[in-house]
């Protein structure tokens, strides 16, 4: 269905840095805003590659940082990246996470609807583990909800994690939601999340995380 770009830093000593050693010092800096526009032009680029490759339905999806969030210009940035890369705004999925929107609810729902005006997707990554409200969720021009992978590592064998993804696949269903499961690791969970209705799944056991000339090759293959 499609593919979540996630940016690693390959150190000539130190090899690569997963994304949770930077990321939060990049924040910090302000370097995350020049780091995350240019994750989101190769993301296009790469979306643009797949596309020629008349790879559909597909989405390329991205995660944005909460300054990227707040930027004033962020809708137009979007916008023009999307128009120079030929990108059709729906293959785009912008993932936010409930603590990111919920520092100021209203603004930030006047934002997200500006960008689901644009035609693009969002999803709120991480669910479960935030902070916002119920009372807040019914009134984010969301598509999606991300399953965050704490949950879905045990809910196998740990029957509190089972209730809580089961009621999350049906809170989201009620409202119209997709669902997808983050760290899918064993048949077992796969199983489990098909039975209770979850349409979507990403982790190793689907694909480890591939580069885009690996991915390339992979959708080569595909008829």
């Amino acid at each position: 269905m499609g593919f979540e770009a996630l940016v690693r830093w390959r150190h000539p000593q130190l090899g690569v840095i997963p994304p949770n050693d930077f990321i939060p010092l990049a924040e910090d800096t302000g370097c995350i805003l020049p780091l995350g526009e240019w994750v989101l032009v190769e993301a296009c680029k790469k979306a643009r590659q797949r596309l020629d490759l008349k790879v559909e339905p597909f989405h390329m999806a991205v995660n944005l940082s909460r300054r990227q969030f707040w930027q004033e210009d962020l809708v137009e940035t979007i916008k023009h990246i999307l128009a120079v890369n030929r990108v059709p705004p729906h293959c785009l999925v912008l993932e936010i996470t409930e603590s990111m929107i919920m520092t100021d609810v209203e603004v930030a729902i006047t934002k997200m609807r500006e960008l689901t005006e644009l035609g693009v997707g969002l999803a709120i990554d991480d669910f479960g583990t935030g902070y916002s409200s119920l009372a807040a969720l019914k009134r984010f021009p969301i598509q999606s909800l991300k399953v965050d992978k704490a949950f879905i590592k045990d809910v196998v064998n740990n029957p509190n994690d089972a209730a809580i993804v089961s009621a999350i696949i049906s809170l989201a269903h009620t409202m119209n939601l997709s669902v997808t499961a983050e760290g899918v690791e064993t048949p077992a969970q796969h199983s489990f999340l098909l039975e209770h209705g979850c349409e979507t799944g990403q982790g190793y056991l689907f694909y480890l995380p591939l580069s885009a000339s690996q991915v390339e090759t992979i959708l080569l293959g595909l008829d």
